[in-house]
């Protein structure tokens, strides 16, 4: 065994006397501490009790399950004793205060994925933490840019448990160790690999999207005898952590794109708790995140639950995107023949 330092010397080591990045460290603390006594509950599977049963419906009308209630309850009630001033979470319609005058907030997703709770694919928790404002009410210190993210990170449940943290000078991946009950620095200051041929999307939604993601999903499906001159693979989970979890193991780029279908207009993740930490812990990692044309930490949430589409992975695949959306008659390095309204298409 080699020596896996401890995320509480991680935390610590980054803290040392600065007591702003002293409370950021409790904060994630915390959470981690949290997500170790959840990976053992979902460990359980049925033995835990009905864990996928549908319980009620969340703010957004998206269906509730058991463990969405527990995994809130647990998360809440952990950064009530840190110091959060704010709690938001895809669980509760408007934010929570807890401590009045403590110097941040948290936005979270207590489960992502939980629609495959009963399919044992890997389910997870993405939170972003933010300074606490002084001005406005609580819920508008949860609608800052992204871009003011002080550290951000997901968990992933699977076959290892795994905590990906952003505190704003790289991206770390910490393994839960269970022996210790711990979680350890496994792979320090992560890279997204660049020119892997793999891309992650929902295929069955293609009639619905916009015309530059049909091309970009095109140009793909086209492989060696295309415009890109090469095979590409494609994965979909479902599961938004697992997701991000690949493409920091190996590259590529996913998208979750705006469709035409009623309540995907706007996209479909939320900004707040889902696309803004996923979008710092990508680009501190050397990738990019965008909305298909506009960098996702520059947009100023409106509301908690805000949507919106997402498109991230390595930066030059998540670019060329982008220059499909500005010019989809007239990029450079399409072949007519292979167009949409070239030779081969009507």
């Amino acid at each position: 065994m080699g020596d896996f330092p401890s995320l509480g010397r991680h935390l610590d080591a980054w803290a040392r006397d600065d007591d702003a990045r002293a409370a950021v460290a409790e904060a994630v603390q915390a959470i981690a501490d949290t997500a170790v006594s959840l990976a053992e509950i979902i460990a359980q599977g049925p033995m835990a009790g009905a864990l996928g049963a549908i319980v009620g419906g969340n703010v957004d009308g998206d269906a509730q399950k058991e463990l969405d209630v527990r995994a809130n309850d647990l998360f809440l009630k952990a950064l009530g004793n840190a110091p959060v001033a704010v709690f938001g979470s895809e669980e509760n319609e408007g934010a929570v205060v807890l401590n009045d005058g403590a110097p941040l907030a948290v936005a979270i997703d207590p489960l992502d994925g939980s629609s495959n709770i009963d399919t044992n694919v890997s389910i997870g928790t993405i939170f972003s933490i933010l300074p606490m404002t002084t001005s406005g009410s609580a819920e508008s210190a949860l609608l800052q840019p992204g871009v003011n993210q002080l550290a951000a990170g997901f968990v992933i449940y699977g076959p290892q448990t795994a905590l990906v943290l952003t505190l704003g000078q790289g991206t770390q991946v910490f393994t839960l160790d269970r022996e210790t009950g711990g979680f350890v620095l496994t792979r320090a200051d992560v890279q997204i690999p660049a020119g892997k041929a793999e891309y992650a999307i929902n295929a069955s939604n293609y009639r619905h999207w916009d015309e530059p993601v049909r091309l970009y999903i095109d140009d793909c499906l086209s492989g060696a005898e295309g415009p890109r001159e090469q095979n590409f693979n494609m994965r979909w989970v479902a599961s938004l952590v697992a997701e991000a979890f690949r493409i920091f193991a190996r590259g590529g780029i996913f998208l979750y794109p705006r469709d035409d279908r009623p309540g995907y207009q706007q996209g479909r993740l939320r900004l707040v708790y889902e696309a803004n930490p996923i979008a710092l812990l990508v680009e501190q990692a050397g990738g990019a995140a965008t909305d298909g044309e506009h960098r996702i930490l520059d947009v100023a949430p409106q509301q908690l639950h805000q949507r919106v589409p997402l498109v991230f992975g390595a930066r030059d695949k998540v670019e060329r995107v982008a220059r499909y959306h500005r010019e989809p008659h007239a990029i450079g390095e399409r072949s007519p023949l292979f167009g949409r309204r070239g030779l081969f298409r009507a």
